[in-house]
C-alpha cells in the first residue's frame, strides 16, 4: 500500500497561511472556470476577486494561486491569458452532472 502523502491539501492540520491559499485556488479555479471561454488575465482576475488595486498582498495571494494551479495541471498561462485545462473542465463537467 502507498504511503499517505503528509503534504495533502487535505489536511485537517492547515495553517492560516495554507487555509488562506487554499481558499484563493478554490475561488480563482471556479471563477476561471466559470468565466471559460472567455479568457482572463491575472490582473483581471484579481480586480474581479476583490483584490485590493496596488494592494501587493492581496493581489499576491491570487497570483500564488495561479501560480499552484499552473503546476498542479488545472490551469494554463498562455501569453498573458490564464484558461483551465481540459481535466479542470472534465472534472467541474462530472461535478455538475
Amino acid at each position: 500500500m502507498a504511503d499517505l502523502d503528509t503534504t495533502d491539501c487535505c489536511s485537517s492540520d492547515l495553517t492560516p497561511y495554507e487555509a488562506e491559499q487554499l481558499q484563493a485556488e478554490r475561488a480563482v479555479l471556479v471563477f476561471v472556470l466559470d468565466e471559460h471561454p472567455a479568457q482572463l488575465t491575472i490582473p483581471e482576475l484579481c480586480r474581479a476577486l476583490y483584490a485590493k488595486p496596488g494592494d501587493f498582498e492581496s493581489n499576491d495571494v491570487i497570483e500564488r494561486a495561479v501560480r499552484d494551479l499552473v503546476s498542479c495541471g488545472l490551469l494554463n498561462c498562455e501569453g498573458p491569458f490564464v484558461v483551465p485545462t481540459k481535466a479542470a473542465r472534465c472534472y467541474a463537467r462530472l461535478e455538475t452532472t
